[in-house]
């Protein structure tokens, strides 16, 4: 799919596909914290295989959270029920950015562990790791936690532009050791989220954040040629042209974005994407009529991957993406032998 051959069939994964909604893994989260299960290599294991046995999805991604890699810069966070990540120290000042210590991937070698595991024999699917990226890691780092506005985040972009490289230089070397750690453990395709993004306007990317998101991209692109690599964001629709001149193999698109206007606005990646996972609340028909559109579209550029335009939600009935899984693979077979 992504070196632009017909498959014959569109290949289906989805965001946060393991976790919140599926009962297996809650009976675990009683348990076991996020962080407690990622440390454990085959506990993780079990948790990141579980949609693909449940769902038959076409590709595994790594359970872990964005701020896994944190612990390799002596970061603390702890991740609040109901809220998310909280750091108590916010970052505000080129003092607070000087104090935090380069990645050190031993630190989280558990990670790696975990992907060994999973692409020696495990799965019988490929394996997607991943990092967020700098300006959502950021986001925590400089917030404090979860926002709605992230007003002191583009505060520093746009009013302390040195700090705000300073931080971004810190974390891109971190997302390339991060990433090339996965790699070197057996990582298939390599994705980057940058849930937040879509806060900012296209200048400021443009000036603020594109030149890291290249020196990441094209640093572990050198590194691993084989190894496709996905961008993923909410909220980007302004984006995507410009995250179309990347050298990235994959463009995700969320609900708000089309396969018809990405082509328009010049790209030319495989894009993935991009159903409402509120059509996930709806029966079966109206559901089946929007995949239908996205999975047409789809097929009429060439190469797609379904998948949600942003993550499964804990109310999501695991029936239904068993039952969306099936109809995806089964409608588009019909949509590549008529339009392929």
């Amino acid at each position: 799919m992504i070196q632009g051959k017909n498959p014959g069939v569109t290949p289906v994964w989805y965001m946060r596909q393991a976790g919140r909604s599926q009962t297996e893994y809650r009976k675990i989260k009683e348990k076991y914290t996020l962080f407690e299960i990622t440390k454990e290599p085959e506990l993780c294991a079990r948790v990141t295989e579980l949609p693909v046995k449940e769902y038959g999805v076409d590709a595994a991604i790594l359970y872990k959270d964005i701020m896994s890699p944190m612990v390799g810069m002596n970061v603390k966070v702890e991740l609040k029920a109901g809220v998310g990540p909280v750091f108590n120290t916010p970052i505000r000042s080129m003092v607070d950015v000087d104090k935090l210590d380069a990645f050190d991937p031993t630190k989280v070698d558990y990670i790696g562990k975990t992907i060994t595991l999973l692409t020696s024999g495990m799965l019988d699917v490929p394996l997607i790791g991943f990092c967020g990226a700098p300006f959502t890691i950021a986001s925590y780092l400089i917030e404090g936690g979860p926002t709605k506005n992230y007003n002191k985040t583009r505060g520093m972009l746009i009013g302390a532009p040195d700090v705000w490289n300073a931080l971004m230089t810190k974390l891109a070397d971190m997302s390339i050791e991060y990433l090339s750690m996965q790699a070197e453990a057996g990582a298939n395709a390599l994705q980057i989220f940058d849930s937040w993004v879509g806060a900012v306007n296209a200048d400021q990317y443009k000036q603020g954040i594109y030149p890291h998101m290249e020196r990441i991209i094209k640093t572990v692109k050198e590194r691993y040629p084989h190894l496709p690599m996905a961008m993923n964001g909410v909220g980007t629709d302004h984006l995507v042209s410009i995250w179309s001149h990347l050298p990235l193999d994959v463009i995700a698109l969320d609900w708000r974005s089309s396969i018809v206007m990405a082509n328009e606005r010049g790209v030319t990646q495989t894009v993935q994407g991009n159903l409402d996972p509120a059509y996930l609340f709806a029966d079966e028909k109206t559901l089946a009529h929007e995949v239908d559109r996205i999975l047409l579209d789809g097929v009429r550029y060439g190469r797609h991957i379904f998948n949600l335009g942003h993550g499964v939600f804990p109310e999501a009935d695991p029936k239904k993406l068993h039952w969306l899984t099936d109809y995806v693979h089964e409608r588009s077979r019909e949509l590549w032998a008529q339009e392929g």
